[in-house]
């Protein structure tokens, strides 16, 4: 829960930093833009992008301890990203 509002915080903050540097109507820009490269980062860590030998080559060789710290990262990631986007699908579809 901490992650996620720290998103919505950074949604705040880069919806008035857009709106002083580029007017309302490109408010979703800033928001958009925070929570795509947090989604990026948490399917990057996830170890989605690779092959599925690699995969379990990965699986076989790291710990429970290190499975559960990659699954805990990919998870808040995420949860900092998603309110981001879903802000600025909200307001896009408000202002746009």
């Amino acid at each position: 829960m901490k992650y996620f509002l720290f998103g919505i915080g950074l949604s705040v903050v880069g919806i008035l930093l857009s709106i002083f540097l580029w007017g309302i109507d490109k408010a979703y820009l800033a928001t958009g833009g925070i929570g795509v490269f947090f989604i990026i980062i948490s399917i990057v860590l996830s170890g989605s992008m690779v092959s599925g030998d690699r995969m379990r080559a990965n699986l076989a060789t790291e710990s429970a301890e290190d499975r559960k710290e990659r699954n805990r990262t990919t998870l808040n990631s995420l949860l900092i990203g998603l309110p981001n986007v879903l802000i600025a699908g909200l307001l896009y579809y408000l202002i746009a």
